[in-house]
């Protein structure tokens, strides 16, 4: 029976996955689940070192698109706000009392410029992307409608190769104009070099890095020689963090699959040499799921095939063993080699997503777990939200 007032009205294994106060054993799936003494040590660990370099941390939201993980990321870690990609998804945390949102992304539409214009009517500073002159006026004319203030953040394309401007004459030139711009405030730079996050050589992405560095801090300096002061230097992922921290031009990082960890970036080695995931940062995402077939004796059929994952960066991996492994996917199935023939049907694994963003947005529900019960049912709050 429901006994769980936020939850009436839904069913576990048509609505819901699970209840708070169930056993782990009993959950439906395939769903996330999330061991919750991993999560907040991740999210302590790097609140803690955030805070030892004098950074503000701005954690990146679209990673797992969830009100309530950002808010534990506030209380355990200190974060100073939300990274998102999309005006809807920014909504979403400002509506659930995050107070300080950046898209960090363009936006265009004018749509989605008259929403952004909305978002600080729920009381959160919002701030977006630019780098092209002719969208300071859209911009500006959506803040002045609506009595609002939209602070903006110069990109720089430091080798990502996607959004942003090259040089530091475009960047001066936007600052100016949006400083001159009603309803508008430059707040800054964004600088992440995303392009090189998932490198495997610590050595090559500190290489990488040092080039944006170099980059930024021309930008930074020539606005200051300039008299315009930038609040915010923003960047800086789970690869790259600590370059970013000890640059002396970055002030703010925008971590977000640390919290989690995924396979593709677990795999990235540390400057000993070590996979971030045997030391670092600690699994604390999991797709869970279970043996549905065992037709065949060397091989275990699971129900977590493509649409319960983004294998986009490679097929998940199986937590905690050896014995046994996820090697193909269609639709609604996962192909299990298991050549002991050692799984049993209803028996669940935890699988590592190979790309932890994608994968939480094809779910409705994180399912915390601790010591074996479901503490909390958590909704992945911004999922679908790619406006």
């Amino acid at each position: 029976m429901n006994t769980h007032p936020k939850f009436d009205g839904l069913e576990v294994g048509y609505d819901i996955p699970a209840l708070p106060g169930m056993a782990e054993a009993d959950i439906q799936t395939p769903c996330l689940v999330l061991d919750l003494d991993a999560l907040e040590r991740n999210i302590k660990k790097m609140g803690d070192y955030a805070k030892a370099h004098g950074m503000r941390h701005r954690v990146h939201g679209k990673m797992h698109k969830s009100v309530d993980v950002a808010l534990l990321q506030e209380r355990l870690g200190g974060s100073v706000g939300v990274c998102c990609q999309k005006v809807s998804e920014a909504e979403v945390f400002a509506r659930g009392g995050i107070k300080d949102v950046l898209v960090s992304n363009q936006v265009r539409d004018p749509a989605k410029i008259d929403r952004l214009a909305r978002i600080p009517r729920f009381g959160a500073r919002a701030i977006c992307c630019v780098d092209m002159l002719d969208n300071v006026a859209d911009l500006s004319a959506a803040a002045v409608k609506h009595g609002t203030t939209i602070e903006c953040l110069v990109e720089i394309d430091c080798g990502a190769g996607r959004c942003g401007v090259k040089t530091t004459p475009e960047v001066v030139a936007l600052a100016r104009a949006i400083d001159a711009a009603p309803g508008l405030k430059f707040a800054g730079i964004q600088a992440y070099q995303g392009a090189m996050q998932h490198m495997d050589s610590y050595d090559d992405r500190k290489a990488k890095i040092a080039l944006a560095v170099a980059q930024v801090k021309d930008a930074v300096d020539t606005l200051k020689a300039d008299g315009i002061a930038c609040d915010i230097v923003g960047g800086g992922g789970t690869g790259s963090y600590y370059f970013e921290s000890t640059s002396g031009v970055y002030n703010e990082l925008q971590c977000g699959s640390y919290a989690f960890m995924d396979a593709d970036y677990g795999r990235i080695l540390d400057k000993d040499g070590k996979r971030i995931d045997q030391g670092e940062w600690e699994n604390a995402l999991f797709i869970l799921t279970s043996v549905m077939s065992h037709a065949k004796a060397d091989k275990a059929i699971v129900d977590a095939g493509l649409k319960a994952q983004s294998v986009d960066s490679g097929l998940p991996v199986i937590f905690g063993r050896t014995d046994v492994k996820y090697v193909k996917c269609s639709d609604e199935h996962g192909v299990v080699e298991d050549p002991a023939g050692v799984l049993k049907v209803n028996d669940k694994l935890k699988l590592v997503p190979g790309h932890c963003d994608p994968t939480c947005n094809v779910h409705d529900w994180y399912v915390g777990v601790r010591n074996g019960v479901v503490e909390v049912v958590w909704p992945v709050s911004a999922r679908g939200k790619a406006y």
